[in-house]
């Protein structure tokens, strides 16, 4: 959420947004009072799986919220796409924004925008930029079926291979599942070896998992990130504000042994920096986002 308001700002566009603890999520009815409160409000963004945690917003009550004020919903589904239902014919959704790689295991690179038709057809201006304007691009290839600039035909290429494999696998829910059960083997893993998540698991995606780094003395996240990945596993630093933390991601094209096997890469890094207690430091206090 942080980076969409970053780019609202770079834009100059009229904004606010919920002030949340990073281990809440919004809700519809919060959303319900922000509407009320500020009726110049004309969209929410909202971002369907949070990567800096891992918490999953309630999307469809959401969207419900939206529509019973009338407002526009788009959603960032760069995280969740292609593993968790995102039912436009059920939400009022006007745009799902998504791309290549994470869940559909295809190259990065390309990132596309799934909205309805009637509410592109009114977006003609409405772009801060030439190259994201959506409308010139969609209008173009309706007249010509070309991209207006050269495509990245190595990467449309990979994604219509990794699109096929998606089907075959059993689409969203086939890979969703296989997706909660490498989150699952990662946190009965991590669990037994005394690490604590960071979210409670209501509102854990299976996506990426945030555990609070060890209150161990002689635990450093540098050397632990360097000797894990000696052993073929790639950690993500934390990006919480005021505890200290790391990301293991739940994605791509691995299963619950692979997830088993990090742990144990995680254990016998432990074992060889000394580290006894892997229960997490003092928590500070809440931070915002």
């Amino acid at each position: 959420m942080q980076r969409i308001l970053k780019i609202l700002k770079y834009l100059g566009r009229a904004h606010s947004a919920l002030d949340l603890a990073e281990d809440k999520h919004p809700t519809g009815a919060m959303v319900d009072e922000a509407l009320r409160a500020d009726p110049a409000i004309t969209h929410v963004a909202q971002v369907h799986c949070e990567t800096g945690t891992g918490i999953l917003n309630p999307l469809p009550e959401i969207a419900e919220a939206c529509a019973r004020h009338g407002k526009g919903l788009i959603v960032d589904a760069m995280s969740s796409f292609g593993a968790i239902d995102i039912d436009v014919s059920r939400y009022p959704v006007d745009a799902v924004i998504a791309a290549s790689g994470k869940c559909i295991e295809g190259a990065p690179g390309m990132g596309f925008v799934i909205a309805r038709k009637a509410v592109l057809e009114k977006c003609q201006g409405n772009s801060h930029s030439l190259a994201m304007d959506l409308h010139d691009q969609w209008t173009y290839m309706q007249k010509t079926t070309q991209w207006r600039f050269t495509p990245p035909t190595h990467v449309v290429a990979a994604f219509r291979a990794a699109l096929d494999q998606f089907l075959a696998e059993g689409g969203t829910p086939a890979r969703g599942a296989r997706y909660a059960a490498n989150c699952k083997a990662l946190v009965d893993g991590m669990t037994a070896l005394g690490f604590k998540t960071f979210l409670p698991s209501a509102i854990q995606a299976p996506v990426i998992v945030t555990f609070h780094a060890p209150g161990d003395p002689a635990y450093a996240f540098k050397p632990f990130y360097e000797k894990v990945k000696a052993r073929g596993y790639i950690l993500y630093p934390g990006k919480l504000t005021q505890l200290e933390t790391f990301r293991v991601g739940c994605i791509g094209a691995i299963d619950a042994n692979e997830m088993r096997n990090a742990v144990s890469a995680v254990a016998e890094t432990l074992k060889e920096m000394g580290v006894t207690k892997s229960a997490p430091m003092k928590a500070a206090a809440s931070a915002r986002i």
